[in-house]
């Protein structure tokens, strides 16, 4: 299985600790800004494991570049022998866009939901009809293409679930992972964004990151569309009418491959 824990010391505690002092934050406060609960923030200073997919949000509370370097702590290991047993590895991603893709989407996946759910808890507390802009801790917030940042509400995350749920069981059971909707586009997209960003964190918290098979992590997706129309349309300055077929209107309805 996919080793998804970085191993804590009092060595890695002592130097959040002693960042969260330099900034003056609570732990609450940082625990907050990490997207975490105060038990696991605690957990994190008493020298416990830490997640890997935790990782980032540290991080981003902490204002660190990168994680701490961990070297010599682990034996290094290829990231797609780790990831080959993982419940979302898709074989079908391996044999024709590389196992880098496979272990972006696996890895990728377990954040994405991640995000998702913690989102889901937040806005569940608060008046129907508010959206993850008003939250203020929000990782997806950050991510998703901000034209329709005021349609993020509970009910989009939902259905931004179920499908990512869908593509994960697709992967798991080896059908091919044609995607058919924006939806599906921007999810798979995102999965590769957060893993890449996890990978980075990784190499540089335990060097575990040492494998030329994931070089060609940056551009799957795109080989994977045929085409870059997800970066042309919804991550640029172009304002996108309702019946331009990107629009957030557009999202779910099946406009690829379809016989």
């Amino acid at each position: 299985m996919a080793q998804r824990s970085i191993q804590g010391d009092q060595e890695l505690a002592r130097k959040i600790k002693q960042r969260r002092n330099e900034l003056n934050l609570t732990i609450e406060e940082a625990a907050s800004r990490a997207g975490v609960g105060t038990k696991t923030w605690c957990r994190y200073e008493a020298g416990e494991s830490i997640r890997r997919d935790k990782c980032r949000g540290i991080c981003k509370a902490l204002n660190w570049r990168d994680f701490p370097n961990k070297k010599g702590d682990v034996e290094k290991k290829s990231l797609i022998e780790e990831y080959r047993d993982h419940e979302a590895w898709s074989q079908f991603l391996a044999d024709n866009y590389g196992s880098g893709a496979a272990v972006a989407f696996a890895a990728g996946s377990d954040i994405l939901l991640d995000y998702i759910n913690q989102d889901q808890s937040d806005l569940a507390s608060m008046p129907s009809g508010s959206h993850i802009g008003q939250l203020s801790t929000s990782f997806i917030s950050e991510e998703l293409p901000p034209q329709f940042l005021m349609r993020y509400d509970y009910d989009f995350l939902y259905k931004m679930k179920c499908v990512l749920l869908q593509l994960r069981w697709r992967a798991k059971h080896e059908i091919p992972m044609t995607v058919h909707s924006i939806l599906e586009e921007l999810l798979i997209y995102l999965c590769n964004e957060e893993a890449q960003a996890l990978i980075e964190i990784s190499a540089g918290a335990d060097d575990l990151v040492d494998n030329e098979e994931l070089d060609d992590m940056e551009d799957w997706v795109f080989n994977m569309f045929d085409d870059m129309d997800i970066i042309t349309f919804l991550y640029s300055d172009e304002y996108l009418t309702e019946d331009h077929p990107f629009h957030f209107k557009h999202w779910c309805d099946q406009q690829f491959y379809m016989d």
